[in-house]
């Protein structure tokens, strides 16, 4: 059974050059960077350096851990925090490269090799017209690591490239990244920033935060995926959706709970997920159950994840519909041709 794993990360050497004179200078407003990229970008030995050499790497290293373990195509995507930890003009510098490095990559090897284009949310409209010129050079869709600055994407300044995503019908990855500095404190006293525990918490609330402020209603046809089985948020739409309606039909009813319909509604219908690093049959199972098996891709999350692992893991997932889980779903989420 062929397999296309989604959400699997990459840097340029400029982008991790960039990353070192960020925290060279004291990453000024991104609490907690040096500790989500300093293993990465600081480090010889170790887990770090093995995820730093694949980072980088769009060719051998990455096809032969693919050939490995039986993954036929990547859909390859900037890795976190990507572009947005840096200032305007350098971001969409760095992401116009990546997205040449990316498209280049995908040219060498189209049957192994897809791609999400990357932008700097801070230059909205600059943004906008890469997302265009991503779709130009083949990639299939958008990669954003959640806040900005400790701004969301329900922000108007952001609805240029919600705009351009929902008029190319192009899919939006939401990625997490290290909590926002509003976040961070309490995560950061016990270590639970980043994979154990805040990057979940974090892109959930960039999610929520856009089905609840009618973002959905303003841009109905735009697609958003989100990881590790939809980043905890299926196990809590029915509470979500009782709380909603409670709080909407109140006498002193939240102003800014302006959505017109119950969060699971949309939901359902403009959010795929993937099952990067959370490729656990009850969950898989419980994911398919409330969302149905349209909804969820496979993914690995490499080079972060253990590749084999993984693999070998989701082996046991009984998917619904194994076919959909592993390929069909991620051909038509991201219009990936056979």
């Amino acid at each position: 059974m062929k397999k296309i794993a989604i959400e699997e990360a990459f840097a340029t050497e400029n982008l991790v050059t960039a990353w070192r004179a960020m925290l060279a200078d004291g990453a000024p407003g991104e609490p907690g960077m040096a500790q989500h990229l300093g293993r990465l970008i600081n480090t010889n030995r170790g887990w770090g350096a093995q995820v730093a050499e694949r980072l980088v790497d769009l060719g051998p290293i990455r096809l032969a851990e693919m050939d490995a373990n039986g993954i036929d195509m990547q859909v390859i995507a900037i890795t976190s925090p990507g572009v947005q930890c840096l200032d305007a003009d350098t971001g969409s510098a760095l992401a116009l490269e990546a997205n040449d490095i990316l498209a280049d990559a995908v040219a060498a090897h189209p049957t192994r090799f897809t791609g999400l284009t990357a932008v700097q949310p801070l230059a909205p409209k600059t943004a906008a017209r890469e997302i265009e010129r991503g779709a130009e050079l083949g990639l299939k869709g958008i990669m954003i690591n959640s806040h900005t600055k400790g701004e969301y994407l329900d922000a108007a300044s952001y609805w240029p490239i919600l705009e351009a995503a929902e008029a190319l019908d192009t899919p939006l990855y939401i990625h997490p990244r290290p909590a926002s500095p509003a976040m961070m404190a309490p995560m950061f006293e016990r270590h639970l920033e980043g994979s154990m525990f805040g990057f979940q918490t974090e892109t959930a609330v960039c999610a929520l935060r856009m089905i609840v402020a009618g973002i959905f209603d303003r841009f109905p046809k735009l697609r958003v995926v989100l990881g590790h089985l939809g980043e905890g948020l299926p196990f809590w739409l029915d509470r979500m959706d009782r709380i909603y309606s409670r709080g909407k039909n109140a006498t002193d009813a939240y102003p800014f709970w302006t959505a017109k319909r119950l969060p699971s509604e949309y939901f359902l219908e403009n959010i795929w997920m993937s099952s990067s690093g959370h490729n656990w049959d009850p969950a898989v199972r419980f994911v398919e159950e409330v969302a149905g098996e349209d909804r969820l891709m496979f993914a690995v999350d490499y080079p972060y994840e253990d590749c084999k692992q993984q693999v070998d893991q989701a082996e046991g997932v009984t998917a619904r519909n194994p076919e959909k889980f592993y390929e069909l779903t991620a051909r038509k989420v991201f219009n990936i041709t056979a």
